[in-house]
């Protein structure tokens, strides 16, 4: 067994620990609670974005949720335009936009009553963003059941079950306005899982979370081809799930996180042997993804950041993934995460006008392994999987700032959010990182968002 294998062996089996400890049940409890109806609170908003973006632009939900522009795609070369006396033209220097309602959304807040002691509660969310021809597919966003325990000793302690944000998402999200919400630089994912927490009187507790996956999934190769694709395969068939854990300090101003992510993947379920016999391979990688986050909240005030050296966190809606390292005799490839540095600071300041300020930065570093060269010394090719496919493997950075202001009431919210998103692309090195050999260069896309939004 290898070390990343038994490193993620140990780490799922303190966080089944952690999540299997039977908290403190007073002894009424344990006899039959006297039935008691479910609350149901229906809520929701309907809300409108406007947007404008002067570059094309890699985007998801109807264009709504923008990543980063697309490189440079130039019709001609330098000389071949001169000799042919044309125009030289970036075809990706179009401009778009657009105006849609389908982040409306409708939920449903549950509260039960007592369970095993706890006080049990739901929710059940969705919108209009789904998977489907159109982008007007009914989709659930969260659907859980949660268990809150209140100790003896002043701790506390509470299990979810089912669709929710991923522990390093929710509500540490920064306070822009645009769809994205601070991704790609903010881990973005609802996923299933079944997380546990446990807090203390002195603010200390800690988080574990085994999840899985849906919508948010992996890059990976498309069986039997070169080809790649987005698919849940690459996590189920992986049998363990991704593991959060993660140590917590909350009081009344401030909250900070310590963690890490781990996640396993099985690549490919069959390979191909140097004699062209198929074969079934076993090929699991580990990756880890540790992270740091700060909260401080007083008034009108509020500053929220993160820090996360990323490995193949493209699941999380982020710029990075996994290459292939080793092409071995018996049909198995070999596997490393590609790693990034991400970060955001988001500033906001004031209640009914709300002036809000975002700061987001990533930059590829690569492998700790050389990546196996499919091609030739003089024109090498590489199998990287990652978010967006080939269009990013050449990525070397990102950079944004976004300025925003909100008039904001208890039903009706209207802002305007101007984003700058910087991304600097250039020619691959071998460990698959970026190479500073004169060639990078950077693209800029500018977008204007305008928000409409009423709550109920």
């Amino acid at each position: 067994m290898s070390k990343n294998a038994i490193i993620f062996f140990v780490t799922v089996a303190t966080c089944l620990s952690a999540a299997a400890q039977t908290p403190d049940i007073p002894k009424e409890a344990a006899k039959n609670e006297p039935s008691q109806k479910v609350r149901v609170t229906p809520y929701g908003f309907v809300r409108n974005y406007f947007t404008y973006d002067s570059r094309k632009t890699y985007t998801v939900i109807g264009g709504e949720y923008a990543m980063l522009p697309y490189d440079e795609d130039w019709n001609l070369s330098e000389a071949a335009a001169q000799a042919a006396g044309v125009e030289r033209t970036d075809l990706n220097a179009v401009p778009d936009a657009k105006m849609l309602a389908i982040t409306s959304r409708i939920g449903l807040n549950l509260d039960g009553p007592l369970v095993l002691g706890a006080h049990s509660s739901g929710k059940i969310e969705a919108d209009f963003g789904g998977f489907g021809t159109t982008n007007s597919v009914l989709r659930i966003r969260q659907a859980f059941v949660k268990l809150n325990w209140t100790h003896a000793d002043g701790n506390s302690s509470e299990l979810l079950v089912g669709q929710t944000w991923h522990p390093m998402s929710g509500d540490i999200m920064p306070e822009v306005l645009g769809m994205a919400a601070g991704a790609p630089f903010r881990p973005h994912s609802r996923t299933p899982q079944a997380r546990y927490i446990m807090s203390t009187p002195s603010g200390v507790g800690f988080t574990a979370a085994l999840l899985y996956q849906l919508q948010y999934m992996y890059n990976g190769p498309t069986p039997g081809t070169w080809a790649t694709t987005n698919s849940t395969d690459f996590a189920n068939h992986a049998i363990l799930p991704e593991v959060f854990l993660g140590l917590n300090y909350r009081n009344e101003h401030i909250y900070a996180q310590l963690g890490s992510d781990v996640q396993p993947i099985r690549p490919r379920t069959f390979g191909v042997t140097p004699a062209n016999v198929k074969v079934k391979v076993d090929e699991t990688m580990v990756s880890f993804s540790p992270t740091a986050y700060f909260q401080y909240g007083d008034g009108k005030f509020a500053f929220k950041s993160r820090y996360l050296y990323a490995g193949n966190t493209s699941h999380l809606n982020q710029l990075n993934g996994y290459a292939v390292t080793d092409v071995n005799n018996d049909g198995t490839w070999s596997y490393a995460p590609l790693h990034a540095h991400i970060a955001y600071a988001n500033f906001a300041y004031g209640t009914k006008w709300r002036a809000n300020l975002f700061f987001g930065f990533m930059k590829n570093v690569g492998s700790d392994k050389d990546l196996f060269n499919f091609g030739t010394a003089s024109t090498p090719s590489y199998l990287i999987y990652m978010k967006g496919g080939n269009s990013f493997t050449h990525l070397d950075g990102i950079f944004r700032v976004a300025p925003s202001i909100s008039y904001n009431l208890k039903s009706f919210n209207v802002g305007l959010e101007y984003e700058m998103t910087a991304a600097k692309y250039g020619n691959l090195d071998k460990n698959g990182s970026i190479i500073d050999d004169g060639d990078l260069h950077s693209v800029v896309n500018n977008r204007i968002c305008m928000l409409v939004k009423y709550n109920f």
